[in-house]
């Protein structure tokens, strides 16, 4: 019975893996098993990373504005109750950075809030 060479695809898909798997300490970076294990484990990881990632940002910026607006006497939920309603169209994230880099715009969109309420 003649020998059969299996081409490259095993190969290239077991490099694909260990090339993903740079980086990692051990066998989880040389034996193709346990880089297998460790990089479905770590791209799991990192796509719960990035959720996460925007929930704790969002949270950042509520804090942020909500900081900056107690000065005013007014809190962060009757702030964004105000900007809805008077169609406000400034996103926590601009808000945010707002309130730390330019203080005076920030206090001119609180103060022309508190005016028209």
């Amino acid at each position: 019975m003649t020998r059969v060479k299996r081409g490259n695809i095993a190969r290239k898909r077991r490099k694909k893996i260990l090339k993903l798997a740079k980086g990692f300490r051990g066998s989880h970076s040389k034996l193709f098993r346990t880089a297998k294990q460790q990089v479905l484990k770590s791209l799991k990881y990192s796509y719960i990373g990035r959720k996460n990632k925007k929930r704790y940002y969002r949270r950042l910026w509520i804090v942020r504005i909500n900081a900056a607006i107690r000065i005013y006497n007014i809190n962060y939920s009757q702030f964004i109750y105000y900007l809805k309603k008077f169609k406000v169209a400034l996103n926590r994230k601009m808000l945010a950075q707002l309130s730390i880099i330019d203080k005076l715009a920030f206090e001119f969109i609180v103060k022309s809030i508190l005016i028209k309420e």
